[in-house]
């Protein structure tokens, strides 16, 4: 009995001990971020924006991020991004920008959004500065507006044009005896094709080319404009693979000259009029944010809905819409007096089609209280442009990825798979002819087959339907655009899919005129996490998520999560975009 006592009593004093030390540890953390103090901007200062960071839909506070690198965890959001760079332009302590141009993991239409505001700051005649090491062509995309661009001696600019690559399964599926159980509704709706094919078909073909061959032409026109040079040698360039290194970049034009870091740094004193390069105020993008104010002023309230990620059923993860929270959200926003307008930002290749339709209803409900404009960012395609279609205004950026109306399922066989491969075998009993239809475990009947296909039939003309209803066409027209086929956002708005190209702001301040408001301040939705919130909430999946990704990288990274969302979209009706893997220089 004594033991027992003392075992208790030991037990519970390690608990006492590890409480107060954790409520120590975490009252001493709010500590160190509360007496960190913020850099001021001076009077000579450089704004710095890094291209190697990819800016989220949503501004946040990474936790862990925080604790490893201090202020490297503040992360702003494109909006603020570029509504920063707008800033800058009038602020008479901002000299010129300094862009690191290296690398670029932001998308197309994102990257374009930043560089329309660069382009904006030119304006201003304050210099622009660009630098990397090796910079790549995402990278260039924006740094192409620089007054000077430089790279190491040692590195360069790739300059090869533009490539998409699709990973084809068929054949590894056909070595297991996995029978894939393909349905789908149409013909350019090529996201079971990796299932289907060992390469590309004709239509998919032909869709991705344009998609694609319109990106790169907006790409060579941009720099064809900024550099003086023509669009033609632009494109002989890359054809005849004459750019192989930096000083090639540099006889054609494409750069203005090889320099190390601290050369760059000489370049920006002589602008800044300082002596020292190490006199130069560098500020980065989140210290610069902490001491300006971007909210308008105003009696009117916008809300501003982030709809970022795939498109799930129920509850889901940070980077998805899930659509029971996405079902509260807007409901409470209908119910909120206060707001005037909304503002639903979607930046998602799509998804489950049941959560896409459960959005939409709240959205078409939600604009019979107050206006509501779309914003698209890189991707708002099939589920992403099913819960977009019946807003009142839709904008999207001219490189948006959008469109793909159309919708699969798909119900794999493992059945040999497990008998041949595993050795595992299955039996039952049922009470009824389908009672254990959809199965994984064997090859569906005919008949089976033939109800599957009917209900992705129907969902398809729902789809139809509600996209007509919301653009104000014929549904006869809308099946000769969808058919599951690619559209970027400049093509889009030819066909009626979009009504102006513009970004968040333009859709912003478009809201804000069909609420006949003076003056406005920006709600946005979700809500973001405190830092103790997202430091408690689910942090052994984000240490576990980051170690991964840190130790395999961030392209193996990207094959997992595609491998993750194959496994979502089994048995489910799908409204996905068709990409899987896309090699985006």
């Amino acid at each position: 009995m004594n033991d027992f006592f003392k075992s208790v009593f030991a037990s519970l004093l390690a608990m006492v001990v590890f409480s107060v030390f954790s409520i120590f540890f975490l009252f001493m953390l709010i500590g160190i971020f509360s007496a960190e103090e913020e850099k001021k901007v001076a009077t000579n200062s450089v704004l710095v924006i890094d291209l190697n960071e990819a800016f989220p839909e949503q501004s946040k506070e990474d936790a862990y991020s925080e604790l490893l690198s201090k202020k490297n965890g503040k992360i702003p959001s494109l909006s603020n991004v570029v509504a920063l760079i707008k800033h800058a332009k009038n602020d008479a302590a901002i000299k010129g920008i300094y862009i690191k141009c290296q690398q670029n993991p932001n998308g197309f239409a994102a990257s374009e959004e930043i560089r329309n505001a660069l382009l904006e700051f030119k304006s201003s005649k304050k210099f622009i500065v660009a630098f990397g090491e090796t910079i790549s062509q995402k990278g260039y995309w924006i740094a192409n507006v620089a007054d000077e661009i430089f790279a190491h001696p040692q590195g360069g600019l790739e300059w090869a044009g533009f490539s998409y690559e699709t990973m084809f399964l068929k054949g590894l599926l056909d070595k297991l005896e996995i029978q894939p159980q393909v349905f789908y509704a149409g013909k350019f709706k090529s996201a079971t094709e990796p299932f289907r094919y060992s390469e590309m078909s004709p239509e998919n073909k032909l869709q991705t080319s344009v998609w694609l061959n319109g990106v790169y032409n907006s790409f060579i026109q941009g720099t064809s404009l900024q550099r003086n040079i023509s669009e033609d040698s632009l494109k002989i360039l890359s054809d005849k693979g004459l750019i192989q290194n930096g000083l090639d970049a540099v006889r054609y034009h494409l750069l203005d000259g090889l320099r190390f870091d601290d050369e760059v740094k000489s370049v920006i004193a002589k602008k800044v009029k300082v002596q020292n390069p190490k006199d130069i105020s560098f500020i980065r993008l989140y210290e610069y944010a902490a001491n300006v104010s971007l909210n308008e002023l105003g009696s009117g309230n916008i809300a501003v809905v982030y709809a970022d990620g795939d498109i799930i059923m129920g509850r889901g993860e940070d980077n998805s819409i899930a659509s029971d929270q996405y079902r509260a959200l807007l409901q409470g926003i209908r119910n909120d007096e206060s707001i005037d307008a909304v503002v639903l930002r979607v930046n998602s290749p799509g998804g489950s089609a049941l959560a896409s339709d459960i959005i939409w209803r709240e959205i078409e409900l939600l604009k019979k209280e107050k206006p509501v404009v779309v914003s698209m960012g890189n991707y708002a395609a099939s589920g992403g442009y099913y819960i977009a279609c019946n807003a009142d205004s839709i904008f999207a950026n001219a490189n948006t990825i959008t469109g793909s109306i159309g919708v699969f399922s798909v119900i794999p066989n493992l059945g040999n798979f497990m008998k041949n491969k595993l050795g595992i075998t299955f039996d039952g009993v049922k009470t009824s002819t389908y009672a254990d239809m959809p199965s994984t475990s064997r090859a569906l009947n005919a008949t089976e087959q033939k109800f599957i296909q009917s209900g992705v039939d129907s969902i398809y003309l729902a789809f139809k339907t509600k996209v007509a209803k919301g653009r104000k066409k014929s549904v006869e027209y809308i099946d000769s655009i969808a058919q599951g086929r690619v559209w970027i956002g400049a093509d889009a708005v030819k066909v009626g899919l979009v009504d102006r190209i513009g970004d968040l702001n333009a859709a912003i301040a478009s809201a804000a005129k069909m609420a006949k408001l003076n003056g406005y301040n920006i709600k946005s939705y979700p809500e973001k996490k405190s830092f103790i919130e997202d430091f408690i909430e689910g942090y052994e999946d984000k240490i576990k998520s980051k170690a991964i990704k840190e130790e395999i990288g961030v392209e193996e990274w990207g094959y997992l999560t595609q491998l993750k969302s194959i496994k979502q979209m089994m048995g489910q009706p799908q409204a996905r975009l068709p990409i899987f893997v896309v090699n985006h220089p």
